[in-house]
């Protein structure tokens, strides 16, 4: 009978724990459930392009130029003849992987800035607040386009151009997470016992931020994927004959009359995938945002 109840409580330690409790109310959330559905399929399309992707998406065919969807060519072909649905299997890769890494960037820059500005006030708090507002001046796409048109055109300059304009909004949250933390009894209490401060931020101050910055990542990396998108539908991002979804856009406007599979099934995979991160983004914040309750 002792093992038993042992056993009993021991499961229900387990199951509340925060990480099983999250999965399972996410699990509950209908709207998370499908996007999360969803965005493991692109996740597992992106892991498994060379597995999935039928041929070669760089090599070029003429003789199957402007090929319209069928068995052979599942989305058609471009007017080099190269498959489109090879192509935008390996778009998923890398588009994903572009969305990932700005978002990477902006948390590695903001979320410092934000935790000094909040903790140390003063002159600092100041003066990171101020050069914030100076990125919050531009419109996002536009200080985008401003950066790499100073760095030049490539999917690597895209990427650190997108993840500098979203700098600000993490910056912004955390500062103001800090601020409410800096006055709580238990910063204090280990500030009274000596605490260093890089031991007290790490240990008391950014666990209790992270929740926050988990929403705003997973909902800025389809702004990234979107923004990157376009940025390389204007001809400053992935530059041919790199298969990222935007160039692939960009390359088939001028066939939308002729060839509307080259437009459709890359535009069909943008929404798709930012549909799918904006629900389960959605789900993490109903989740993680302690208002809402259960």
């Amino acid at each position: 009978m002792h093992i038993s109840i042992r056993g009993f409580a021991t499961a229900r330690s387990l199951a509340a724990l925060p990480g099983l409790q999250a999965i399972r109310r996410l699990s509950q959330n209908a709207g998370a459930s499908a996007g999360g559905i969803l965005l493991v399929a692109l996740l597992a399309v992106a892991a498994l392009a060379p597995v999935l992707a039928p041929r070669d998406p760089l090599k070029i065919s003429p003789q199957y130029s402007l090929t319209p969807p069928g068995r052979e060519f599942l989305f058609g072909t471009d007017q080099f003849g190269r498959d489109q649905f090879s192509r935008v299997v390996w778009g998923a890769r890398i588009s994903l992987r572009v969305g990932v890494i700005a978002v990477l960037i902006s948390v590695g820059a903001g979320v410092p800035l934000g935790v000094a500005a909040g903790y140390y006030g003063g002159w600092l708090d100041l003066a990171v607040m101020r050069l914030i507002d100076l990125m919050l001046a531009f419109p996002g796409i536009l200080l985008a386009l401003v950066i790499v048109s100073i760095l030049g055109p490539g999917l690597n300059n895209v990427m650190l151009a997108v993840g500098i304009y979203g700098i600000p909004s993490y910056a912004r949250v955390v500062r103001g997470s800090v601020l409410v933390l800096r006055g709580q009894p238990f910063v204090e209490a280990a500030q009274a016992i000596g605490c260093g401060v890089s031991r007290l931020v790490a240990r008391h101050v950014l666990p209790n931020v992270v929740a926050p910055i988990i929403v705003l990542s997973s909902l800025n990396v389809a702004g990234a994927i979107l923004t990157s998108a376009a940025l390389s539908f204007l001809g400053l991002g992935a530059q041919p004959p790199t298969p990222e979804w935007g160039a692939l856009l960009n390359a088939g406007r001028d066939w939308v009359r002729e060839a509307w599979w080259l437009t459709t099934f890359p535009g069909m995979a943008i929404m798709i995938t930012v549909l799918a991160i904006n629900m389960v983004g959605d789900g993490l914040r109903d989740i993680l945002d302690p208002q809402l309750g259960e």
